[in-house]
């Protein structure tokens, strides 16, 4: 009887997971995969059960079907959303980002940059009552007074720092490593460091999970820069500051370059590319590429 019961347990909790497995995204990114939801411990009780002299050959034949249904199910439903996000993400190059800007924004235009954004999956790296917003062309709250970035600014952003297959590059500010995930596949190795250490912790796991493993995400003040990893051939910083950090240049490769935001809080600020000569921390260039409005930049030399 004990077994009978671990059955119909163990059915009706598939069951209720097939309709919450088409939401994609849950709570946290443990919960986002609907096949970690299953209780292995349920799994191994309904095996013991399904061949239990105890129970009929009829029984074990419901007991797999139901089973084995109920599991292709929920792949079936996984598949389908996979396929309508990948739809929303060459939907999402198409017309924010390799397209024109009616702000007279330049477009992104780099080949290698437009793959990476169609790949990373920018629906995992948002709050769970967003994700029908992952995709448009606007920045989004995480938490913590924290944003992940719009998509066209990620894209330009990566595609003004010029990353290369042999490159480190340095990111400021991983937020929910939504820019770490899009720069993974462009670069050899990724540092990136997070000041807000929930959101340093969850970004950490959450791109382990998905398998970013050129990533390293480090909780502390983004103003100093890494210097045990320096010198980098990119550094992308993704909160304004009211000033370029000077350990940031200084942990800049000679011809290298760095992508940063620069203004105060609350006033229009402008992206800047800056680029590094060859004699010495002063010998920078930089350019103004077009207005932004980010979150502050926290940490810094204390007053």
């Amino acid at each position: 009887m004990e077994s009978a019961r671990e059955i119909c347990f163990f059915v009706g909790f598939l069951q209720e997971a097939v309709p919450s497995s088409r939401q994609a995204v849950i709570r946290d990114d443990t919960q986002r995969d609907f096949f970690s939801a299953l209780s292995r411990a349920r799994m191994n009780s309904v095996m013991r059960a399904c061949f239990s002299s105890q129970i009929s050959n009829l029984k074990f034949s419901i007991c797999v079907y139901l089973c084995l249904s109920v599991v292709t199910s929920l792949f079936l439903f996984a598949q389908g959303d996979e396929e309508r996000y990948r739809r929303q993400r060459e939907e999402m190059v198409r017309t924010q980002i390799a397209a024109s800007r009616f702000t007279g924004a330049p477009a992104v235009r780099d080949a290698r940059v437009l793959a990476a954004m169609r790949q990373a999956p920018r629906h995992r790296f948002v709050p769970a009552e967003l994700v029908r917003s992952a995709y448009d062309d606007r920045p989004l709250p995480i938490g913590y007074g924290q944003t992940i970035s719009q998509p066209y600014i990620v894209a330009l952003m990566t595609e003004l720092a010029g990353p290369k297959a042999e490159h480190k590059a340095l990111e400021i500010g991983t937020g929910s490593g939504y820019q770490a995930a899009v720069l993974s596949p462009l670069v050899a190795e990724v540092a990136t460091i997070e000041i807000v250490e929930p959101l340093g912790r969850a970004a950490r796991e959450r791109l382990r999970a998905l398998g970013y493993k050129n990533v390293e995400v480090r909780i502390g003040d983004g103003y100093f820069g890494w210097p045990e990893k320096a010198p980098f051939d990119i550094i992308i910083v993704t909160a304004a500051a009211n000033h370029i950090p000077p350990p940031l240049i200084e942990q800049l490769k000679p011809g290298g370059r760095m992508v940063i935001p620069v203004g105060n809080p609350f006033q229009t600020q402008t992206l800047m590319l800056v680029t590094k000569g060859d004699k010495g921390p002063r010998d920078v260039r930089v350019r103004n590429v077009l207005p932004v409005a980010f979150v502050p930049l926290v940490g810094g030399p204390q007053k």
